[in-house]
C-alpha cells in the first residue's frame, strides 16, 4: 500500500516476478486500506506492505488500527517499506507491531531480493517482538 503508483506498480512488478501466483490488490492511500480490510467479506491477507507517507492517513495509523482489530486481522503480517530511515519511524512501527522495516530499495534487482527473502521469511522468528528486522 503506497500513493504512489509507480511505488507500487514497482513492488506488484518484482513481487509477481519472486512469486507469479501471488494475488495483490493495490491502494492508494489509508482510508481506502482500512475501508478494504474492515469489509466482512474481505478474505484477510498473508502480508501488508505498508508506507509510512500516505494521505489520508498514515501509514503508522493504519498499522495501530489493523493491530487493534479482531484476531484475524491483528496476525496479518505487516512490512513497513518506506523511504524515510528515521529511527523514530522505525521505533514507532515496531512499538506498533510492525514485522519488520524496511526503506524501499530503488532498484529491481534488489526488490527482487528483498521480496524474495520475505517470502522465504521464518515468519515465527519474527513473532517474537525481539526479533524486529531492519533491513
Amino acid at each position: 500500500m503506497d500513493d504512489d503508483e509507480d511505488d507500487r506498480d514497482f513492488l506488484a512488478d518484482a513481487l509477481l516476478e519472486v512469486d507469479p501466483d501471488a494475488v495483490i490488490k493495490q491502494l492508494e492511500d489509508g482510508m481506502y486500506l482500512m475501508e478494504s480490510l474492515l469489509e466482512s467479506k474481505l478474505v484477510i491477507p498473508d502480508l501488508i506492505f505498508l508506507d509510512i507517507n500516505m494521505p489520508g492517513k498514515s501509514g503508522l495509523e493504519c498499522l495501530r488500527e489493523i493491530k487493534m482489530q479482531n484476531e484475524n486481522l491483528k496476525k496479518v503480517k505487516v512490512i513497513m517499506l518506506s523511504t524515510s530511515s528515521d529511527p523514530s519511524d522505525i521505533e514507532s512501527a515496531h512499538e506498533l507491531g510492525a514485522s519488520f522495516y524496511a526503506v524501499k530499495p530503488n532498484s529491481l534487482q534488489v526488490m527482487r531480493s528483498f521480496l524474495s527473502e520475505v517470502m522465504r521469511m521464518d515468519w515465527n522468528l519474527l513473532d517474537n517482538p525481539q526479533k524486529f528486522r531492519l533491513i
